[in-house]
C-alpha cells in the first residue's frame, strides 16, 4: 500500500460532522480504565513473568522528569514548577531506588536486561543538572544493557540548553530529541507564559546535529490564545528553515476544569473551531508541499526518518510516547504518574512525590493502579494498532490471530462503519477495512468504533476533541 502524503485529503465539512470528544489511544484499554485493584503485587507478579518460555522482548524505558523551572499555561503534564535543585536530587535517589526494585523483579539471565528504547519525559527533563544526567544515566546502566543502534531520545526546552548540554547529552548516548516550539508568535508565547525565541530553538538543533543526534522532532501546537493563519504560517515557515526530521502538531485541548494553569489563559483569546480548522489545514499543506509525510493523527516525517520507513515496512506501533518504531518492546517506565506496559498487563505509578516516596522506603514499586488485558482488549487493541499505524486490518489476520469470527463478533460496530463508509471515511469489504483519505485526520474517531468501554458508556467530556 502507497502511504505518500498525496493520500491525505482534508475536508473541512467532514471534520465538523465527525469532530468528537475521544481518546489518543497510547494504549487500549485507555488509562482512565485502569483499576486500583491492579496494585504493586500484581506489576510484580508479571515482571517476574516476563523471560518465561525463553520470549525475551526488548525493553522500552520512560523515566518522568517532573520538574520545570516556569508554568507554561497550556500545559497538561503532571509536572512540578521549581527553581529547587534539592527536591530533583531527592526524586533522582528515588529513582534510583525504583530502578533497582523494577530490575530486581525481573527473572533475567546474569542481570542483562536488553534496552532497545530509552524516552526521558516531563515536565522538562533539561531541568536535571549535567552532574544529575550522568547519575540518571548511571542508575539506569547499571540495570539494564542498552543496546547499540537503539533508540535514545530526550524532551528539551530550548531556553534551558546549552551548547554544552546538548554535547553532554550525545556523550550519554541520546541520539534523539523533540524540541518544544508551540509557537513564535511573541502575542501568543506572552498569553501562554512561555517566551522562547528562534535563536536559542535553532541552536539547539544546530547542536544536536553537530552532536550526531539522528533524528530531531519540533513540536508545535494550534489552538492556542491570539493564533491566526497568517501568524502560524510566519511560525512554520521558521520552523521548516531548520529542517527537522519530524513535525507534532498537536490541537490544544482547553480543559479549565481539569489543569488548574489553563485558567489563566482567557477564553475569548482563543481562536474560533474555524480559524483552528483553517490552521491545521495551513499546516498540513505546508508540510506536504515541503516533502513531509503524514504518518497518522498529528505526526509528520521525512521520507526516509525512521517512522516513516517503518509505516511503510508495517512495522509503525503507537505506545505512550506516541508512534513508535519498537512495537514488540514491554516497556518499563519511572517517577511519578508514569505507565508501563509488561505483557498482556499496564500498570500506573502513583501521581505525587510523597505516595512515590512512602512506597519506595517501604520497598515497593510505586503502582496505584493498572489492568490485566481480557482476549478481548488484546483482540480490540490490535485492531485499534493496525487502524491508526497502517490505516487498514486485514481480517483474515485478525481472525487467525484471535480465533473469532470477524463478521460476527463485530457486527455492531460493522454497522456504525457503515455509516463512515457513506461519509467516505472506510472502505468496509469481506478481507479490509480501509481507512480512505478523507478519514486519515479522524482515525481516532474509526479507532473509537472498537473501543468496548466507549460503547457501554457514552460520556466521552473527560476526552479533548479530536481536531
Amino acid at each position: 500500500m502507497n502511504f505518500a502524503t498525496e493520500n491525505l485529503v482534508f475536508d473541512p465539512q467532514i471534520i465538523r460532522r465527525f469532530d468528537v470528544n475521544g481518546p489518543r489511544y497510547t494504549s487500549y484499554p485507555t488509562a482512565d480504565r485502569f483499576v486500583e485493584a491492579f496494585d504493586s503485587d500484581a506489576a510484580k507478579l508479571w515482571l517476574g513473568k516476563r523471560n518465561i518460555g525463553g520470549i525475551s522482548r526488548p525493553l522500552s524505558l520512560y523515566f518522568h522528569i517532573p520538574f520545570c523551572n516556569t508554568i507554561c499555561y497550556y500545559c497538561a503534564c503532571n509536572k512540578i514548577i521549581t527553581k529547587d535543585h534539592g527536591r530533583s536530587a531527592k526524586y533522582l535517589k528515588y529513582l534510583a531506588k525504583e530502578l533497582a526494585l523494577q530490575a530486581g523483579s525481573l527473572e533475567g539471565v546474569d542481570g542483562e536486561h536488553e534496552v532497545a528504547q530509552l524516552h526521558w519525559g516531563g515536565g522538562t527533563p533539561t531541568f536535571l543538572s549535567h552532574d544529575e544526567m550522568r547519575q540518571l544515566m548511571g542508575e539506569t546502566r547499571k540495570h539494564f544493557k542498552l543496546l547499540d543502534g537503539g533508540e535514545y531520545s530526550i524532551e528539551v526546552d530550548p531556553r534551558k540548553v546549552d551548547t554544552a548540554t546538548v554535547a553532554l547529552l550525545g556523550e550519554l548516548g541520546f541520539n534523539r530529541m523533540s524540541v518544544g516550539v508551540q509557537d513564535f508568535d511573541e502575542r501568543v508565547q506572552v498569553a501562554v507564559n512561555r517566551i522562547q525565541s528562534e535563536e536559542e530553538t535553532f541552536n539547539v538543533i544546530r547542536d544536536a546535529r553537530a552532536n550526531g543526534f539522528k533524528s530531531i522532532s519540533v513540536d508545535l501546537i494550534y489552538g492556542l490564545p491570539h493564533q491566526t493563519v497568517m501568524g502560524f504560517n510566519r511560525t512554520l515557515e521558521r520552523v521548516l528553515a531548520m529542517d527537522p526530521d519530524r513535525l507534532s502538531i498537536y490541537n490544544y485541548a482547553h480543559l479549565p476544569s481539569l489543569f488548574k494553569p489553563q485558567r489563566r489563559i482567557a477564553e475569548p483569546d482563543l481562536p474560533s473551531a474555524d480559524t483552528k480548522l483553517q490552521i491545521l489545514a495551513l499546516a498540513i499543506r505546508k508540510l506536504t508541499e515541503a516533502g513531509y509525510v503524514f504518518i497518522g493523527m498529528d505526526h509528520f516525517a521525512k521520507p526516509n526518518d525512521e517512522l516513516a520507513v517503518a509505516q511503510r515496512q508495517g512495522r509503525l506501533h503507537r505506545n505512550f510516547q506516541g508512534y513508535s518504531t519498537y512495537a514488540d518492546c514491554d516497556m518499563l517506565s519511572f517517577g511519578i504518574s508514569s505507565i508501563s506496559k509488561v505483557g498482556p498487563t499496564y500498570s500506573q505509578n502513583v501521581k505525587t512525590l510523597d505516595e512515590y516516596y512512602d512506597r519506595l522506603d517501604e520497598q515497593m514499586l510505586p503502582v496505584f493502579r493498572g489492568i490485566e488485558l481480557t482476549a478481548d482488549d488484546l483482540l480490540r487493541r490490535s485492531i485499534i494498532q493496525a487502524l491508526m499505524c497502517h490505516f487498514e486490518l486485514s481480517i483474515e489476520s485478525i481472525e487467525s490471530a484471535h480465533l473469532i469470527d470477524f463478521q460476527k463478533y463485530f457486527e455492531a460496530e460493522i454497522g456504525d462503519l457503515r455509516e463512515m463508509e457513506k461519509a467516505g471515511l472506510v472502505k468496509v469489504d469481506r478481507d479490509w477495512i480501509t481507512v480512505l483519505p478523507p478519514g486519515r485526520m479522524l482515525v481516532r474517531v474509526i479507532s473509537m468504533v472498537f473501543d468496548r468501554y466507549l460503547r457501554a458508556d457514552r460520556q466521552r467530556t473527560r476526552y479533548s476533541k479530536v481536531i
